[in-house]
């Protein structure tokens, strides 16, 4: 199988093309894995696959694809982005088209869809609460982000700090729990970690990790406070701090959905059971405590993150997600 995949989106990317790869598919990616072995945007690793040299000398603006291009491939994947579907349909449509939802989707962009499902676009989506988006376009199939439990793992929190990782934090303000997250962490020993945060100030922001330091940074946090990003059910980071481990401290669906976009979309109270595999609240109050809870109670931090760790690897496991894919694709 060969398979074009238009990405919006570079650890996303990352994670998706590796099971591609693994899956034995032939890809080819418009995004930051143009050249697998030299991405453009060294957030995450390099892959393994070659680069094809007839793909890449011809690689067209992802906003306007030439029939031909097109034809090499027997499965098109698209990235959340509308426009890479509506510039291109007429020359892609004679192939296997898949939508692939990333939790950016509102109505205006699910009424555009429709009339390529229509025509025959499949939807990959991320999460079941994207059911909720008001004039959704329906789903072909459910495939969940996924982490890989033996490159996650191994949590120790032994810095005493409560992390979180967000970019952009404090100019998207709303969108993601800026000020909830001030509140709930003031005097605690709490950084953000990302890019696009310098002016958190010093003392919230972490700055930005490499991935190996991402891992460590994981694994050594005794809290991970999650604040969601409007209007996604669930982010990456978060399957990163599961998988990890660390204890979850979440909020809940007030603050975690947005006033301005409709429908309920934020996922993590359904996957965040109080008192079991993590904390969820949209109290201040009740945050903080728990944060300072875990904060001084070890034992129920380290059982806490380990039940989390099983929920996210029965949920978000690599081996779930890659058989999942195997399936749809038919390889």
């Amino acid at each position: 199988m060969k398979l074009l995949y238009l990405s919006a989106h570079a650890i996303l990317e990352f994670d998706e093309l590796k099971l591609f790869e693994e899956l034995g598919i032939e890809y080819f990616s418009l995004g930051s894995y143009l050249d697998p072995r030299n991405p453009v945007d060294a957030i995450r690793p390099a892959l393994n696959s070659i680069r094809n040299e007839k793909w890449y000398n011809q690689a067209p603006d992802r906003n306007s694809i030439p029939k031909e291009f097109f034809d090499d491939f027997d499965v098109i994947i698209v990235m959340h982005v509308p426009e890479w579907i509506e510039n291109n349909w007429e020359n892609m449509k004679h192939k296997r088209v898949i939508w692939r939802t990333i939790g950016q989707s509102v109505s205006d962009i699910e009424r555009r869809m429709k009339k390529y499902v229509n025509e025959g676009l499949q939807i990959v989506r991320y999460s079941p609460r994207e059911f909720a988006i008001p004039d959704n376009a329906g789903c072909t199939q459910l495939i969940r982000f996924y982490k890989d439990e033996n490159d996650f793992g191994g949590w120790n929190g032994l810095n005493n700090e409560v992390v979180t990782f967000c970019q952009n934090m404090k100019n998207r303000g709303e969108f993601c729990a800026y000020e909830p997250y001030l509140k709930v962490t003031a005097g605690l020993n709490a950084k953000v970690y990302g890019t696009t945060n310098d002016n958190l100030g010093s003392d919230i922001n972490g700055g930005f990790l490499t991935y190996a330091g991402l891992k460590q940074k994981m694994r050594d946090a005794s809290v991970y406070f999650y604040v969601g990003t409007q209007p996604a059910s669930y982010t990456l980071n978060l399957l990163e701090a599961m998988m990890t481990g660390v204890p979850i401290v979440a909020v809940g669906d007030a603050i975690g959905n947005s006033m301005h976009i409709a429908g309920d979309t934020y996922e993590v109270p359904d996957i965040i059971q109080n008192g079991v595999n993590g904390y969820c609240s949209d109290s201040i109050e009740e945050l903080r405590e728990k944060i300072q809870f875990l904060l001084k109670n070890r034992e129920l931090a380290k059982h806490i993150g380990q039940c989390g760790r099983e929920t996210a690897i029965k949920l978000f496991g690599k081996q779930v997600v890659k058989q999942a894919w195997k399936d749809f694709l038919g390889v």
